[in-house]
């Protein structure tokens, strides 16, 4: 049994990249060395929109990396960053990741918008684009004890 994170992000300006960039490589670390992550995918798109999921043993194993380190610093930045968010969490009986689409349907099915402070039009109407998935699916984050 696994615990799926998925998130969709928009950063609202390209001032912000280079900053989002930095905690994007710094909770991407924390992750792939956090207790009970089993793996992750990193989509990014056209427009600012990136996508995250990740693969955890437990729910409690998620909820602890979420509020240590890089991502717990990182989370009060997307307030101001993003115009965009949302997330969706579910169970499943495959460790192994679901394809974008899947995500997606989870996402408009059983997600959330996340509260950001300058919404995006999209945003209040609780509009999710479908992820753009071409001939790059994304980076792939592995384990770190599965690395060595």
């Amino acid at each position: 049994m696994a615990f799926i994170s998925a998130t969709r992000l928009r950063v609202c300006s390209a001032l912000y990249q280079p900053q989002f960039y930095w905690y994007v490589f710094r909770t991407s670390r924390q992750a792939k060395r956090a207790p009970g992550f089993r793996g992750g995918k990193l989509l990014g798109e056209a427009k600012r929109i990136f996508w995250t999921m990740t693969a955890w043993e437990t729910e409690a194993a998620m909820h602890e990396y979420r509020n240590s380190s890089a991502h717990r610093r990182a989370m009060p930045k997307l307030l101001d960053w993003c115009d965009e968010a949302s997330i969706a969490h579910w169970h499943q009986e495959s460790l192994e990741l679901p394809n974008w689409q899947e995500a997606y349907r989870r996402m408009v099915a059983e997600g959330r918008m996340s509260k950001v402070k300058h919404p995006s039009p999209a945003q209040v109407a609780k509009q999710i684009a479908e992820p753009k998935v071409g001939e790059r699916n994304g980076i792939t984050l592995t384990p770190a004890q599965a690395q060595s």
